[in-house]
């Protein structure tokens, strides 16, 4: 049968007549058939499976050679066979070593060469190593590495080289490719020009670096620039940074990077001395601001004081733009939003906010030469309430008027309630705003003892205005407006409470001061009414009796 082996035993094996044989797939193991597993595929050198496989019975992989290695039409699968083992893969991966030839220079500074046909169209980097050497120098004067990427056959690159200069050249391939390097020597042109006339330009990258590219040079010669620089910030009148410097380079090309501050623009001028015509050259540019934070450990105190720790160089002016916005939840009418700067040269500067009394804030703020801002949150405590609105009254002996109580505005902080006090009058100048201790009329100990007559809460007084009667024998709040006695000296207060967050302020007026005291007017036609009833009481008892 066809993908099985017979089972182990001392006769041959029958198929047709054994019951016990292996259903497809399977192998025979003692009295039991196993299924076939072909294990881990064989390695071919240089080469590796492609996509995900099994090991089970006609299961196949299929293989491919690394790069830098090739392999003729041979068979690349593997297949798992009955036996349980793999077909061995009829796969040789070849070396692929690039040929480089025919190397030749153009336009004097360029170069081309060819490659054998090979087996593979893929892209090649090429390694190209330069040494340069003047005829009156001993020393290299000129070393570079350059990659070239390409899938030419014929590839061509133009190098920066110096003029009536010595060349060798190597060319080969980076890894994992390997080559024979080729190797060239030439020598560059001299320029036409046989005298030094100065010039040169200059390109700028990265921000801070100059490239500078002279026309022409006499060959081996030393050249000196002097730069000098020139930095300053738009929004800082005091701002300066200046500096100068002289640069000595045999190069044709050099390079050279400066140290500038962020958000600076800057003007470098720069000579070449010891010139026939000492020849300049300005640029002008401006640094981005710097990608990290300036301002660290911000801290708060006297409640509306910041003070942080500015990372910038030491005695050098720096702006700070502030967004500050306040609001407060129970005036929702109550918006502040001011916008400001600041310059200092500080390291550790402290600012002091105008801020409103009761408010939530967000403070944001940044440093102009830098990207980041930051922000903070604070909250500013309520502060006593404006004075109570009251016209005052002096009563001698007579009924007390009506008092008008006025909502007050919510300026330093959310309006809890307004009391009225009842103080014996010799008590007006020694009793404390803030005073927590009074108590209700009938929770006095003594007539010298001073009460709550009434308390309103905030949101039961109209924005016009409310009139109470003193002694009406009416109950506000929790505190009874109990007569007052006859004879006595009083001295009336209207208080009005601000709380929020746990914090409790006060602000007082005195309303009245009453001396010898009488029947309100309520009270004086409350007594006639009552006494007009005794009378005619009595003269229906009268009239009664007859």
């Amino acid at each position: 049968m066809h993908g099985y082996l017979p089972k182990s035993g001392p006769e041959p094996f029958h198929p047709a007549r054994d019951a016990t044989s292996c259903t497809g797939g399977f192998l025979p193991k003692n009295a039991a058939s196993e299924e076939i597993d072909c294990g881990t595929p064989p390695e071919v050198p240089h080469g590796y499976i492609i996509g995900n496989y099994t090991s089970t019975l006609g299961s196949q992989v299929h293989y491919v050679c690394k790069e830098g290695f090739f392999s003729g039409p041979e068979d690349t699968v593997s297949t798992c066979t009955a036996l349980g083992t793999w077909e061995s893969p009829e796969l040789y991966c070849q070396e692929i070593i690039t040929e480089i030839s025919d190397v030749l220079v153009f336009n004097n500074t360029c170069m081309r060469w060819k490659i054998n046909p090979g087996r593979m169209n893929a892209r090649i980097v090429y390694v190209i190593s330069i040494k340069g050497q003047r005829l009156n120098s001993m020393e290299s004067v000129h070393k570079e590495t350059v990659n070239l990427t390409t899938d030419s056959r014929t590839p061509e690159v133009c190098l920066d080289l110096y003029q009536g200069t010595n060349y060798t050249v190597s060319i080969s391939t980076a890894p994992p490719r390997r080559s024979v390097p080729a190797f060239i020597g030439f020598q560059t042109a001299e320029d036409d020009i046989l005298e030094d006339d100065g010039t040169f330009n200059i390109s700028i990258f990265n921000e801070t670096c100059l490239k500078l590219k002279r026309h022409s040079m006499k060959v081996g010669s030393e050249q000196v620039y002097q730069f000098k620089v020139l930095g300053q910030r738009w929004y800082l009148n005091n701002f300066y940074h200046a500096t100068s410097f002289n640069f000595t380079t045999r190069e044709q090309a050099p390079v050279v990077c400066l140290d500038l501050y962020p958000a600076t623009d800057y003007t470098v001028n720069i000579t070449l001395l010891a010139s026939p015509k000492q020849h300049s050259v300005q640029i002008a540019t401006k640094t981005i601001p710097a990608v990290k934070q300036t301002i660290v450990n911000i801290s708060v105190f006297n409640e509306t004081c910041l003070t942080w720790r500015s990372l910038k160089t030491a005695d050098i002016e720096e702006m700070y733009l502030f967004h500050i916005r306040g609001q407060r939840w129970y005036q929702k009418e109550f918006a502040q939003e001011m916008v400001f700067n600041v310059t200092t040269s500080s390291q550790a500067p402290e600012m002091c906010l105008d801020l409103h009394a009761g408010t939530n804030y967000s403070v944001t703020f940044l440093a102009l030469s830098s990207e980041f801002p930051v922000a903070i949150s604070l909250t500013t405590q309520i502060t006593e309430p404006p004075p109570p609105e009251v016209e005052f009254f002096t009563v001698h002996g007579g009924p007390l008027p009506r008092l008008k109580l006025r909502k007050a505005k919510e300026e330093n902080g959310p309006i809890s309630s307004y009391q009225v006090l009842v103080l014996p009058l010799a008590f007006q100048s020694t009793f404390p705003c803030d005073s927590e201790g009074a108590a209700s009329f009938f929770s006095n100990a003594t007539d010298a003892d001073g009460y709550v007559a009434a308390e309103l809460l905030a949101k039961d007084v109209p924005d016009d205005a409310m009139e109470i009667s003193i002694g009406d024998r009416l109950y506000y709040g929790k505190y009874y407006n109990a007569p007052l006695k006859i004879g006595n000296d009083y001295c009336i207060i209207l208080r009005i409470t601000s709380e929020w967050n746990k914090v409790r302020r006060y602000s007082c007026a005195v309303w009245a001061q009453v001396k010898d005291s009488s029947l309100t007017l309520q009270q004086m036609v409350g007594v006639g009414l009552g006494s007009m009833a005794v009378v005619i009481i009595l003269a229906f008892l009268s009239f009664s009796a007859v």
